[in-house]
């Protein structure tokens, strides 16, 4: 078969012979990797190399890697980095310098384990209310501050050689319950939603891929984003995205039913790609039956976004990481 319209963790630190006979035969677009299969880089390095070996090519491997309580690579053996909001807030007026210099400085950590896509930036615009499970993941509370940070996160990674993902879109931030566990919902007139929540996607709509929001939209649907054909209509034709959509994990608690009919449910209304991240076989198996390949519009997608993790910019880590507390110390010229 052709490449699945998914996208798999595993369980562990190791691929299981099992795993890798089912990687195999699926083919699965990518892998993404989770806390618990990280513990040392040497490990994540060998990892990275068997996933690709079980599928027989140069699969991308994703990550979750914001900084903050969102980081699966963390100390010792990596840096700890604090909360984005936080990080915008004390750089101040160099919040633009700072976000590039500390996801490039992320791209080289994670180009050096054999990971090459990032699910950042999020340009998700933060409200007094935004649940607390997002919050803090957030850059800013204006549209128009959010792009340009998001926009400066995006370039620091695919400078060193990592694509981005654009999330939660076409918006997250009105978010008021934690959508691991519940469906959010926001009855914001069509009007606010796309002079804020909208508007950062908009201008980052020439990004390689993006994730999509599990939270409905009343004034659109009454149906989650994810799986709404109404909602991927405006993000592909008002929003203008126009690269690979993939879900939000497609087993957290907003949607209901199973895996297998979120599945077809969030290929139906136009994702692109679906994202399990539990690692879990049965459930993986369920996923790739219902998906089946990438029709040739998703592939192309698909393809066009692997160019985007680019060549790697030669950096000086010790400059950019001086640099960086320069800026966060207020002692540089802005």
């Amino acid at each position: 078969m052709g490449q699945g319209g998914y996208i798999f963790g595993c369980e562990g630190l190791a691929v299981t012979p099992a795993e890798a006979a089912f990687f195999g035969r699926a083919q699965p677009w990518g892998f993404i990797l989770f806390a618990r299969n990280v513990d040392h880089p040497d490990q994540v390095r060998r990892l990275t190399a068997e996933l690709r070996a079980s599928v027989g090519r140069e699969a991308p491997v994703l990550i979750d890697q914001e900084g903050g309580r969102v980081q699966r690579l963390r100390g010792p053996h990596w840096r700890d980095w604090l909360p984005p909001l936080d990080h915008v807030t004390l750089a101040g007026d160099a919040a633009r310098r700072a976000m590039w210099l500390r996801y490039r400085l992320i791209a080289e950590e994670l180009r050096s384990v054999g990971i090459d896509v990032d699910c950042a930036p999020c340009a998700d615009v933060v409200g007094p209310m935004t649940h607390a499970v997002l919050r803090n993941r957030c850059y800013a509370d204006t549209p128009g501050r959010v792009a340009v940070l998001a926009r400066a996160v995006a370039e620091g990674l695919i400078a060193g050689g990592v694509a981005p993902v654009v999330k939660h879109i076409p918006g997250h931030g009105r978010a008021l319950v934690d959508s691991h566990l519940d469906l959010p919902r926001t009855d914001a007139p069509r009007a606010v939603l796309e002079a804020a929540d909208f508007a950062p996607f908009r201008a980052l709509n020439d990004l390689p891929m993006g994730m999509s929001a599990h939270i409905v939209f009343e004034a659109l649907d009454d149906r989650p984003a994810t799986i709404s054909d109404i909602v991927i209509r405006v993000i592909r034709d008002d929003i203008g995205f126009g690269g690979l959509l993939m879900t939000d994990d497609i087993s957290m608690q907003a949607l209901k039913g199973d895996v297998a009919s979120r599945s077809r449910a969030a290929l139906e209304a136009g994702c692109d790609m679906v994202l399990h991240c539990n690692g879990k076989l049965v459930e993986m198996q369920a996923v790739a039956d219902a998906a089946g390949a990438m029709g040739k519009a998703a592939q192309d997608r698909a393809d066009a976004a692997l160019a985007a993790r680019g060549r790697c910019e030669a950096i000086d880590i010790a400059a950019a990481e001086a640099e960086l507390d320069a800026l966060m110390q207020g002692r540089a010229h802005v």
